[in-house]
Order: structure tokens, then C-alpha cells, then sequence
């Protein structure tokens, strides 16, 4: 699973940016397990029912991890969060987990940055609509601008374990949030759904300010800029894109910054 791709990205002369699309370290290989199993077997694997205990105080501590700190969630009400997910197999198996808890490979769990330990959430693939419930009970992955990093039985389930990673959005199962029951197996839905991914450059009321914003960046970038109009709120929204994942886009949204451009934010929709 360790595979570093060139990316080369014609951004206002910038260069190339270095993607490097693993799920694991580079110094021992991860990845599925040696010997393969029947699908028949994975399918089978259930998702867990949610069971509630308070996270584990040791958890809820501050952590510094590659010069970066990471501060635990003290509740995960009404969380919600869209990016790209990635998944660990056989070279943690058997290990502990951050929660105290032994990694297995064939249970549906996942790592998390920020919520507590142990917590439930609900993991739906954007690109094909799969969705699973798994339980949180690890810190991760710390790979990049990934937000959750799936077991390897959860990934097969999502449909996600021969790309390594998937756009997809994750939402906090707590006691007080009604849970709609989740398919244990879905068919893929090719063709039905489809994720688009922007960077949204800047908003504005006056259509003729959006019109220069495109005109100038039209010029610079080799990247189509669109602008999509907001009846609602009458809002212009100059966009580039689209792009090919969410890390790219966190990329691309971190150099326009450095070009002055401060507001620019990734935005995904599902078509």
C-alpha cells in the first residue's frame, strides 16, 4: 500500500506537489492480510450497536505527536465531518489500540484525531453512497489531511480497500441522536452518485467583483474558475476546480494563501 505518486499541478507557477497516498508508514509495509479472505467471510462482518460509557480519562488528554498537539474532543454532539478516509490492516493487527483496546483488523472500528475514546460514528462513502457504522477506538491517522483511517473490514464494507482511500462524510452516533438503522451491506451504486471537488476562492454580492476575480485568475491558473450564483443569498462564488481528491484541494487552497488569497476553503458536493 505504499505508493508515492508526482502530482504535477500547474498552480500560478508553483510546481508539482507531492502526494504521497499510503496507508501506513513507509518503514514497514501495511495492507490487506497475507492470505486473503472470501468476500463471503467479510460480508458477514456486522456493524456494531452502539453501547455508551464515558471515554477513558487518560483519552481526554492533550497529545503531541511529529511537533503537532492534538486536543481531544470533550463531547462529540452533533459532530460532523467530510474528507478523505484511508484504512490500516495487518501491520497493526493484534496490536493495542490508543483506547486500550486490540486492534482487529476483521471488527468494524476506526481511528479518530479528536473524539473520544471509545465513541460511535457513522462513515458514509460519498462517491457510492455505502455507509457503515463503526467504533472509534484509536488515534489517526496522522497521514496527511485524512480525517479518520478505517479498519480493514470496515474499508472492505465501504468499498474503499483497492483505492486506499474515499471521500466520505462521518457523523456522531450519541444516546440522545436518533439512529437510522444502517444496511449492513450495500451493492455498489456506480454512476449514481458522483463527488465534486472545489476550492472556493472568494464570495461576493457584487457580480462584477466575481467577474475580475475569475478574469485575473483565468489568466494565471491553468485550472478551469467558474462561478456558481447563490439566489438565496445572492452571492457570486468564484471556484477552481474541479479537482481530483480533497488533499489535493487542501493543497491547492494553502498556496492560493500564500498568494494573498486567505479565504479560500475546499468544498464538496455530491451529484
Amino acid at each position: 500500500m505504499n505508493v508515492t505518486h508526482l502530482i504535477n499541478i500547474p498552480l500560478l507557477s508553483i510546481g508539482s506537489i507531492l502526494l504521497l497516498a499510503s496507508c501506513s508508514s513507509q518503514i514497514e509495509r501495511d495492507g490487506p492480510p497475507e492470505q486473503t479472505p472470501d468476500t463471503a467471510r467479510l460480508d458477514t462482518i456486522q456493524n456494531p450497536t452502539p453501547s455508551f460509557s464515558p471515554p477513558r480519562a487518560v483519552n481526554q488528554k492533550p497529545y503531541t505527536l511529529h511537533g503537532r498537539t492534538y486536543y481531544p474532543l470533550a463531547s462529540n454532539d452533533d459532530f460532523v465531518q467530510q474528507g478523505e478516509a484511508s484504512w490500516y490492516g495487518r501491520k497493526f493487527h493484534g496490536r493495542p489500540t490508543a483506547s486500550g483496546e486490540t486492534y482487529d483488523m476483521y471488527a468494524m472500528t476506526a481511528a479518530h484525531k479528536r473524539l473520544p475514546l471509545p465513541s460511535y460514528v457513522s462513515v458514509r462513502n460519498l462517491d457510492n453512497d455505502r455507509r457503515i457504522i463503526v467504533r472509534v477506538n484509536d488515534r489517526g491517522p496522522f497521514h496527511g489531511n485524512r480525517i479518520i483511517d478505517l479498519s480493514y473490514a470496515a474499508a472492505y464494507k465501504l468499498g474503499i480497500l483497492q483505492s486506499g482511500t474515499g471521500n466520505v462524510e462521518i457523523r456522531a452516533i450519541t444516546p440522545d441522536t436518533p439512529v437510522t438503522p444502517v444496511p449492513q451491506s450495500l451493492p455498489p451504486a456506480p454512476g449514481e452518485h458522483r463527488v465534486v471537488v472545489y476550492v472556493q476562492i472568494g464570495a461576493f454580492r457584487d457580480h462584477r467583483n466575481a467577474q475580475r476575480l475569475q478574469q485575473t485568475l483565468q489568466n494565471q491558473l491553468d485550472w478551469p474558475i467558474r462561478i456558481v450564483n447563490n439566489a438565496d443569498s445572492q452571492l457570486h462564488k468564484v471556484q477552481t476546480g474541479p479537482l481530483p481528491r480533497v488533499s489535493i484541494a487542501e493543497q491547492v487552497a494553502a498556496q492560493l494563501t500564500r498568494y494573498g488569497i486567505k479565504d479560500a476553503k475546499v468544498r464538496l458536493s455530491v451529484r
